[in-house]
């Protein structure tokens, strides 16, 4: 199975209490670049969160968002400070003195002020928050997996025809080539003939002058290796897994032969097949800098 970079999961998960919502999506990365999301009272899980993460995906710019959401009031309790609201009291009953006011201090008016009366969360269950965490986490990454699966099928499938359609371009290179020899030769004689304006011609001069062109323009080597290259990309993309970096090298590799194929050409029928090659190569590196 090949992975595509690119994907976007969700999943929402919940209990009485709490209700966890999980968005994953990414793009191509080098290596794997986690941006996780979430309330502060959830930091305390985020290395569990990575390690549960790194099961699923190896490479990728991953952004992820968590959100909590209560649901039950008992996870919050009010709290009475009485220290605060003694302070309180006896501040006002100096203000009343030293000011000379009338005593007016209710029951309504000293629980207003802060502190008196505060809300607190109470304390949760870590193991309990977990389990509810994880489930959403992992369901996000695993419909996160089969986004990037399909795009990675869809780009297996359009790889893999760009690389048939190369094998029959470095065919066409393979099969002109000795042509390309053939023709000059044959030039070569008419130019001589016309210079000596008689047919006594040094045979064995043309032939050594049609062996170094020869040895100049031969391709044979870059086209055994370009169909090497495109063999083996054929196998990793049908092997699966996460080849991209591989796949991406023998990109390079393919390039950098088609290049040394367009450098020797002195044929417009090989330098157009050296041109498409190249335009094809670039496509497909492009391609595969999506794949995991």
């Amino acid at each position: 199975m090949l992975y595509s970079m690119t994907g976007f999961g969700r999943c929402v998960t919940e209990d009485e209490k709490r209700r966890f919502i999980v968005e994953v999506k990414s793009v191509n990365h080098r290596y794997l670049d986690l941006n996780i999301k979430m309330p502060r009272k959830l930091y305390a899980f985020e290395a569990a969160i990575r390690t549960l993460t790194g099961k699923y995906v190896q490479r990728g710019k991953m952004d992820m968002y968590i959100t909590l959401e209560n649901k039950a009031c008992g996870d919050n309790s009010i709290k009475y400070n009485r220290e605060a609201a003694e302070e309180y009291f006896r501040y006002l009953k100096e203000m009343k003195e030293e000011f000379g006011l009338e005593d007016d201090i209710r029951l309504s008016n000293l629980s207003r002020y802060p502190e008196v009366f505060t809300l607190e969360e109470a304390k949760a269950d870590d193991e309990e928050i977990w389990s509810l965490l994880e489930k959403a986490v992992t369901g996000a990454l695993e419909q996160f997996g089969e986004s990037r699966a399909k795009e990675g099928e869809n780009l297996k499938t359009d790889l893999l025809a760009k690389l048939e359609g190369m094998k029959l371009m470095v065919a066409q290179v393979e099969e002109h080539a000795p042509e390309v020899v053939k023709d000059y030769q044959e030039r070569l004689f008419e130019k001589v003939k016309e210079m000596l304006s008689d047919s006594n011609i040094d045979e064995n001069r043309i032939l050594m002058e049609t062996a170094v062109f020869a040895d100049r323009v031969c391709v044979d080597e870059e086209t055994v290796r370009l169909k090497s290259h495109i063999d083996h990309m054929i196998s990793e993309l049908k092997n699966g897994g996460a080849v991209g970096r591989k796949l991406d090298f023998l990109a390079q590799e393919m390039n950098r032969e088609a290049n040394t194929t367009l450098s020797k050409s002195n044929d417009l029928k090989i330098t157009g097949v050296a041109i498409d090659l190249k335009t094809e190569i670039e496509k497909i590196r492009e391609q595969v800098q999506n794949l995991e």
